[in-house]
């Protein structure tokens, strides 16, 4: 039953004692609609970037790759830490690097 006029700035709607009428400025209606299309801006921008976002998961690399793990992309060769010690543990260079 509340009827809006917007020529007039004025919302009226009954009451059960009278009549309420909400009145603005245009100062008021001009805010007010900047900051509608504003919020409208950041929903595309939000929903645009969940549609980005999913098309990423889409296209994430291999599941059984974990964070923290290394794999080589190149031949790599075994140098022992300690050439004269008995222990078995080396470092893995590139094969490729050079002596220089």
């Amino acid at each position: 039953m509340a009827i809006p006029n917007y020529a007039y700035l004025k919302f009226k709607m009954p009451s059960p004692n009278d009549v309420i009428t909400v009145e603005s400025t245009y100062k008021h209606v001009y805010d007010c609609d900047v900051e509608c299309i504003e919020y409208a801006k950041a929903l595309v921008e939000a929903k645009a970037l969940i549609f980005n976002l999913d098309q990423l998961g889409s296209e994430a690399p291999d599941s059984k790759h974990r964070a923290g793990t290394f794999e080589p992309a190149e031949a790599v060769k075994l140098v022992p830490v300690d050439p004269i010690g008995s222990d078995d543990r080396a470092l893995r260079i590139s094969a490729t690097l050079n002596i220089k």
